[in-house]
């Protein structure tokens, strides 16, 4: 028998061609998901967080532009699971698919890091990832309406906010999550699980409590998501804002609680305010403090090199080279030192044996 030789051409494409199929059913699955907290406004169907727009980002970030067919092939699927696909869903399949590819390349472009471990990368997400890139898909999702007579030109702004919105959180709420699992903002520490244990019994009682209460005590989860953000990081933090903000939306859904008596736009308006400030709470703060620590472990690895060198130095050693990444700082601190506050420190002048300078 013939041995048959795979050649790695083919090996590539059976993996982009697996990995695209993969982006598209879990595109599908997370919109499905999405739907289960829908909002009828104006008439149309919102979703206050489209999880999609998250996984598609994350995908793109990952595995790179060539799963981007899975996400136009999900978005087709989730449009056919609701109505009858027309010339219009194209143009909305097309926005679904270029704000993510369009989010990709901005974030590439500033040199985004998949760990958001600094705050820049927090602030690119938010910015540019979500609020920027996801212009147009809500653009191409709801100006097919205004064109078709669906929507009136009254109409159209509120939607479009709140398709907008929708999009965006997707992003800020799921994309730092779906990279945390997939190892991009490093491995999972459970040295603290008993303090772990206890912010999750305490997510399980307060979020609860003030989503559900009628005296809206809705700001009661922003210590929990600071306490996350500080001793866990993105991976607390914005687990514990996406688990406050599906309460908070299933709650809006049924107008109950804190969105009691609340009408449709309201509620919506309140909705979106809260899961907003609940995901740049959690990005921010948790990125600011990743970026605090991972310099902190620079400062102290340096700070061990070049104690080393000085020992080497005492004993009339030959000193061991520094690290590449700490010599750079090394020098900073060197040239810091010597310049002083007031500019350049010049040795004294000195004597000759005569006394005079």
């Amino acid at each position: 028998m013939a041995a048959v030789l795979v050649s790695p051409r083919f090996r590539l494409s059976l993996e982009v061609v697996l990995k695209t199929l993969a982006v598209a059913a879990c595109y599908y699955v997370a919109g499905r998901l999405g739907l289960l907290g829908r909002l009828t406004v104006e008439g149309v169907i919102v979703t206050p967080i489209w999880p999609p727009t998250g996984f598609a980002v994350a995908a793109l970030l990952v595995y790179g532009l060539s799963v981007w067919p899975g996400i136009a092939i999900g978005s087709l699927l989730v449009i056919a699971s609701l109505t009858t696909p027309q010339l219009t869903a194209l143009v909305t399949v097309a926005g679904n698919t270029i704000a993510p590819l369009c989010a990709y390349l901005m974030l590439r472009g500033v040199g985004f890091r998949v760990g958001i471990s600094r705050v820049r990368d927090g602030i690119a997400l938010v910015f540019l990832g979500g609020l920027g890139a996801m212009l147009i898909s809500a653009t191409a999702g709801v100006g097919p309406q205004l064109v078709t007579g669906g929507l009136g030109t009254g109409q159209f702004w509120f939607v479009w906010l709140a398709w907008w919105v929708g999009d965006a959180m997707g992003v800020l709420l799921v994309t730092p999550i779906l990279l945390v699992l997939a190892g991009a903002a490093g491995p999972l520490r459970l040295r603290r699980w008993k303090e772990m244990l206890c912010l999750g019994l305490a997510a399980m009682i307060v979020v609860p409590w003030a989503v559900l209460g009628e005296l809206s005590l809705l700001f009661l989860v922003f210590p929990l998501l600071i306490w996350a953000a500080l001793r866990f990081q993105l991976a607390g933090s914005m687990l514990c804002a996406l688990f406050a903000s599906v309460l908070t939306t299933f709650e809006a859904n049924r107008q109950q609680g804190a969105f009691l008596h609340l009408s449709a736009i309201e509620v919506m308006t309140k909705l979106q305010a809260f899961n907003g400030a609940a995901a740049l709470t959690a990005l921010l703060l948790s990125s600011m403090v990743a970026e605090q620590r991972a310099t902190r472990r620079s400062v102290e690895s340096a700070c061990r090199e070049l104690a080393e060198v000085l020992e080497h130095l005492a004993a009339g050693e030959s000193p061991p080279e520094l690290s590449d990444r700490h010599t750079d700082g090394l020098q900073h601190v060197q040239r810091s030192v010597v310049a002083g506050p007031e500019g350049p420190v010049r040795p004294p002048p000195r004597s000759d044996p005569g006394g005079r300078a």
